[in-house]
């Protein structure tokens, strides 16, 4: 398809998260409000969504995504065991948790980007996480907007954005308040906050 055609593609909305399934398990990328801002979503075992994830947001190439869980459960795709303390942490709900990751092989390296963490969150918002467990997929989420541009607080913007490189907006209206998660890492048995976000420990 060239750029010309690639114009004239409809923008294809819909008010329903659940219609962003298919989409997303077909490795397409998908707009919709998250359990914080909108957010920008990939299936996060699908290398090469994620990697056109990082090419439609301009993001800095050794910059991890935020990874959206439903249950701690999720955790074991990626070889993680966590320690009870962060598995408090983590079942908060709305937390973003960072944990080490043991690599050796690079399986994950797309994610973590030489970093060895990755940061998880199981969201605080019920049909959201509904929808993460119907998907059955972990997904990459950071917010909807190219980098070192305001998030979008609403489906217009994320469009003005985006354009026909997104395949599916979710139009959830406007965002009352426009924060992100708090991020918190265990650090011997501490708990550090590396950004303090819509909510508080």
């Amino acid at each position: 398809m060239d750029s010309s055609q690639e114009k004239n593609t409809p923008i294809k909305i819909s008010k329903n998260i659940f219609d962003a399934i298919q989409p997303i398990k077909e490795g397409k990328i998908v707009v919709a409000k998250t359990d914080t801002i909108y957010g920008i979503l990939a299936d996060a075992l699908n290398k090469e969504a994620v990697e056109k994830l990082y090419q439609i947001k301009g993001r800095p190439e050794d910059k991890p995504f935020v990874i959206l869980i439903p249950s701690l459960e999720e955790l074991k795709k990626f070889n993680i065991i966590p320690d009870k303390q962060a598995e408090k942490i983590l079942n908060i709900k709305g937390i973003t948790v960072i944990f080490d990751v043991n690599d050796p092989e690079g399986e994950f390296f797309y994610l973590h980007r030489g970093k060895n963490s990755l940061a998880f969150r199981i969201p605080d918002e019920p049909v959201f996480l509904s929808f993460l467990r119907e998907l059955k997929r972990p997904v990459v989420a950071p917010s909807a907007n190219p980098s070192g541009l305001t998030p979008a607080e609403d489906v217009n913007k994320a469009i003005e954005y985006f354009q026909n490189n997104v395949d599916l907006y979710i139009d959830s209206g406007k965002v009352i308040e426009n924060i992100p998660s708090t991020i918190v890492k265990l650090e011997n048995g501490k708990i550090k906050i590396l950004r303090q976000g819509s909510k508080r420990l």
